[in-house]
């Protein structure tokens, strides 16, 4: 072979052998292709997520729930244990384990749904009333009873705004004397007790509904202003 023919052959080699190298070492730092991107016409800049909810300490002692899907915002003591749903937000209420008593569950909550407002069916309604907060109106019941040693006491406020129904509840649940062996002074401690915890409980249930407000969170994306970025 002769020697100009010899050093094309290398050439050509040398540069194939360069394309392969270089294109393998940059083949990941090609950005990932984006399906779809919801923006302004014009624009090709992702839209930032909203927060659904947050939870603001206003103080040592109040916090504020804020939740602008569900479109309401509430204030709640901090020692109270949150708990969201899909639908809205429960809360367990600390009981004072210093005290004599038998009081085994306090918890409040509020529930979203669309529809008409309905309190469950109950056979007994110890209480019926409503509720000024702001410039709303809301309906109340109150109910009690004692199963198998147990007694229960519930209150209930509903709220119709358009076709959409809030409903505000508490509820406690007292053991029976008996699991804790209570007789005598103690009992009658304990009982004095537990009627002192639900109404206090009771009492800031509906502190915390007084303090419902409605809100109006960001508006969804105009789909007829979307522009699809394709692959």
């Amino acid at each position: 072979m002769k020697k100009s023919t010899l050093t094309i052959v290398l050439v050509v080699v040398i540069i194939v052998v360069g394309v392969l190298v270089f294109g393998r070492s940059n083949k990941g730092s090609v950005p990932p292709s984006v399906s779809y991107v919801p923006s302004e016409v014009g624009s090709t800049t992702p839209t930032a997520p909203v927060a659904v909810s947050e939870t603001t300490k206003v103080s040592s002692k109040v916090s504020t729930y804020h939740n602008d899907e569900l479109g309401f915002s509430v204030n709640y003591p901090n020692d109270w244990e949150k708990s969201e749903t899909s639908n809205g937000i429960s809360f367990i209420m600390p009981i004072d384990k210093s005290q004599v008593s038998t009081i085994a569950k306090l918890e409040a909550s509020i529930t979203v749904s669309s529809g008409k407002c309905s309190f469950p069916p109950v056979t007994t309604i110890k209480d019926r009333g409503t509720l000024a907060v702001g410039s709303n109106s809301l309906n109340m019941i109150s109910m009690s009873n004692t199963v198998q040693g147990r007694n229960y006491f519930d209150r209930m406020y509903s709220l119709q705004k358009s076709g959409v129904c809030y409903i505000f509840a508490f509820s406690s649940i007292a053991q029976s004397p008996a699991v804790k062996k209570l007789t005598g002074s103690n009992l009658t401690q304990a009982q004095n007790n537990n009627k002192a915890i639900v109404n206090t409980s009771d009492a800031t249930f509906t502190d915390m509904v007084k303090s419902f407000i409605f809100v109006t969170g960001p508006q969804g994306q105009d789909e007829t202003q979307v522009v699809p970025i394709k692959k």
